[in-house]
């Protein structure tokens, strides 16, 4: 592919970064810091600007601790969705549990009156309390659930969730973790491997038939990021996933790169009697259930979890010698925790809008800017609406991105694809 100006343009400040600061002597010294594989091809010089950044900020270089290196993980490490495919798989076996009492409100607060009245109509009759759906034959049952969480709303066409923030909350992916109430930690990541032993053996593109609906059936790690990711580990950086997915379920997939649980932050829900629950973690200091590691959430979690910052503080952007060097991230819910970090932004193009804004608009030059490493988006043929609707607020409304000192990010061709 072409060099595009935006990401020729990060690269050169780094560049010129790294001219400033590296002398003959401590050239010599990082050529034994451990290298990025040629073999994979990344877009314009987004490879040897990545590898610059390992060089100057791991341990070879001299710096003191870890690093601090952060990854989302849906189609940011991966090709799509662990959270999707997670949810598939537990409606295509029957494994989904009749919530407390039939009530549907008990999975989460954001259900909306007439949706948890359309799941209960659909699947009411179906299972006593806290035994399996039989969703894997009751269609009705499942394509409910399903037009729910994928749609967010029901079959019928109501909305499914109402009343949070959106700056905080996906109430979706959180419904996703709230499913797998009922069971253990270890039973939860017997489900996510079995799941992921079948969607990364299916063939590319392929589908799967949840309820009356084809669903997508694949997944993929990218070799570039799973390269990237031990690179950073072997160059001395603390490499963590935050993710909008479940914890377990993320923590299986997150052994493909050789990242341990403890490495890895998803939507962690509370336990009773050692059974998950729809209690979500707490962030913060905000109500209960009413933030996860989406948007403003991410770096809640960060701050709070990484970071050992308490309360309110932890929503709000820490001193940079104390964040994160390097963030990832492919979609808007990734924004703010990749904006946080202090050295490179790395950014894989899926046409979300308030990314592609900042990372586009490249105001400190540390953004870089890489295609979907399978099956890439085509280039969106209008420029991102920056100036107007680029930004998402809390009650959902939006507004013109705003760039760090206050000002209006114009609109933004979209060049890398």
């Amino acid at each position: 592919m072409k060099i595009v100006r935006a990401t020729a343009v990060a690269v050169a400040l780094v560049a010129s970064t790294a001219c400033a600061t590296t002398t003959p002597s401590s050239a010599t010294s990082l050529r034994n810091c451990p290298e990025l594989a040629e073999d994979l091809s990344w877009h314009g010089e987004n490879r040897e600007a990545l590898q610059r950044f390992i060089d100057e900020n791991g341990s070879c270089a001299g710096t003191k601790g870890k690093p601090l290196a952060l990854f989302d993980w849906d189609n940011t490490v991966i090709k799509n969705d662990v959270g999707d495919a997670m949810t598939f798989w537990m409606l295509r076996n029957g494994k989904v549990l009749q919530p407390a009492r039939g009530d549907w409100k008990t999975t989460s607060q954001y259900l909306t009156p007439p949706a948890a009245e359309a799941l209960k109509a659909a699947c009411g009759r179906s299972a006593a309390p806290g035994k399996p759906l039989p969703t894997g034959t009751d269609v009705k049952c499942a394509d409910e659930i399903l037009s729910v969480y994928s749609e967010g709303e029901t079959t019928g066409g109501a909305g499914a969730f109402e009343g949070y923030d959106h700056r905080r909350m996906e109430p979706s992916y959180a419904w996703a973790a709230q499913l797998l109430s009922g069971y253990t930690h270890q039973e939860v990541k017997k489900f996510a491997r079995k799941a992921r032993a079948e969607n990364l053996s299916a063939p590319q593109g392929a589908e799967q038939r949840v309820g009356t609906e084809q669903v997508t059936g694949w997944a993929r790690y990218y070799p570039q990021q799973k390269n990237l990711i031990t690179t950073l580990v072997r160059a001395g950086f603390d490499v963590r996933i935050v993710s909008a997915s479940a914890q377990p379920v993320v923590e299986v997939w997150a052994e493909g790169v050789g990242l341990g649980p403890l490495k890895v932050i998803g939507v962690r829900s509370k336990e009773a009697g050692g059974r998950l629950t729809p209690d979500l973690a707490d962030c913060g200091g905000a109500e209960k259930n009413s933030v996860i590691p989406y948007i403003e959430g991410k770096r809640c979690f960060v701050n709070q979890e990484l970071l050992g910052v308490q309360g309110r503080a932890a929503f709000k952007q820490q001193p940079a010698a104390e964040r994160q060097v390097f963030g990832a991230g492919d979609s808007d819910t990734d924004v703010t925790f990749v904006g946080d970090a202090t050295k490179m932004r790395l950014v894989i193009n899926r046409n979300k809008a308030e990314l592609m804004c900042r990372s586009y608009h490249n105001g400190d030059g540390k953004w870089l800017v890489n295609p979907m490493f399978i099956d890439p988006k085509p280039q969106q043929a209008a420029p991102y609406a920056c100036s107007t609707a680029g930004y998402v607020r809390p009650d959902g409304s939006k507004a013109p991105v705003l760039d760090t000192d206050g000002t209006v990010i114009p609109d933004q061709e979209d060049v890398v694809f």
